[in-house]
């Protein structure tokens, strides 16, 4: 799913490329991703670009001919959807296309290449309505210290699910969380009901570093031209998508634990003191055979039992 990160970077693009272009067409391939009724799709056709920003992981378009019309065009782009900039008129391609936003100087595609169809497309009226897609988390680059402690000490969560949580905090999910515990040095697993105010400054300080070092690199990256190339697995990431290879800080492999359709990477010398964390599907499977060090699994690879 693009995070904080990658949607800065397409705003950036978009901001360029759309503020004050009117959209003469909205085309729909699949109809299940428009998610309201009213207003219209069509209610935004022939109304300019005023504002481009991102809201949570979301990015929302003001679309207005006049000083009172407020109507919001709401993009989510969940785990699949990407955003293309084309030729104008450029037709919605099969199988992954979703629609098409058709402007003088291009063509704004959405398309997910999945399965499971999670993308979804919005237009509301209004400031109040708008808010009302936004899970509410805290921005993380704009908290202090003590705002970004309190949201995340709200419920008793690891701090892995707190960072990802849309309703705590804005914009992080799989991959930065991975990045930004790494950074800090903390378990995903540890609690954040039992964080010191130390291990808290540290997160916060890794949080912001992370996402702004990010931001700049991706769009250094991307240059002049429209981001094409948005995957949570990026070159020079510490532990995302890293299972197995070496830490670039202390050289142990990276290690893995699996929940639900998600992940965590980390590095078990960097951030756990070396101790392995329980996979719940692999643990039960192995039991008492189950590592509980990184010296006891590379004891049991020495003698060809893990």
């Amino acid at each position: 799913m693009p995070e904080l990160p990658d949607v800065e970077v397409y705003i950036a693009h978009l901001r360029r490329r759309l503020i004050g272009q009117v959209l003469e067409h909205a085309r729909v391939a699949s109809p299940f991703v428009v998610r309201s009724f009213d207003p219209p799709l069509r209610s935004i056709e022939g109304k300019r670009v005023a504002e481009v920003r991102r809201v949570g992981k979301r990015l929302a378009f003001a679309m207005r001919d006049s000083v009172t019309d407020d109507l919001w065009l709401v993009v989510h782009l969940m785990i699949a959807g990407r955003l293309r900039w084309r030729e104008p008129g450029t037709k919605i391609p099969a199988k992954v296309g979703l629609a098409a936003f058709d402007f003088p100087d291009g063509t704004l595609l959405l398309t997910e290449a999945s399965t499971k169809k999670r993308a979804s497309i919005h237009v509301v009226r209004g400031a109040a309505a708008l808010r009302t897609l936004d899970p509410g988390g805290l921005e993380p680059l704009d908290a202090n210290l003590a705002a970004f402690a309190a949201a995340l000490r709200q419920e008793r969560h690891t701090i892995k699910r707190a960072l990802t949580d849309p309703h705590l905090i804005s914009g992080i999910g799989n991959a930065y969380s991975d990045e930004i515990l790494w950074r800090a040095k903390l378990s995903p697993l540890r609690l954040t009901s039992a964080m010191t105010d130390e291990e808290m400054a540290r997160l916060h300080a890794a949080t912001q570093s992370t996402l702004r070092e990010w931001t700049e690199r991706l769009a250094a990256e991307t240059g002049d031209d429209f981001p094409e190339k948005v995957t949570a697995f990026r070159e020079g990431m510490a532990v995302h998508g890293r299972y197995k290879q070496p830490c670039p800080a202390c050289g142990a492999p990276v290690q893995r634990i699996a929940y639900a359709e998600n992940e965590a990477n980390y590095c078990a010398r960097c951030q756990t003191g070396g101790k392995l964390l329980a996979d719940r599907s692999l643990s039960r499977l192995m039991h008492a055979d189950w590592p509980k060090t990184l010296d006891e699994l590379e004891e049991k690879k020495k003698h060809g039992r893990a």
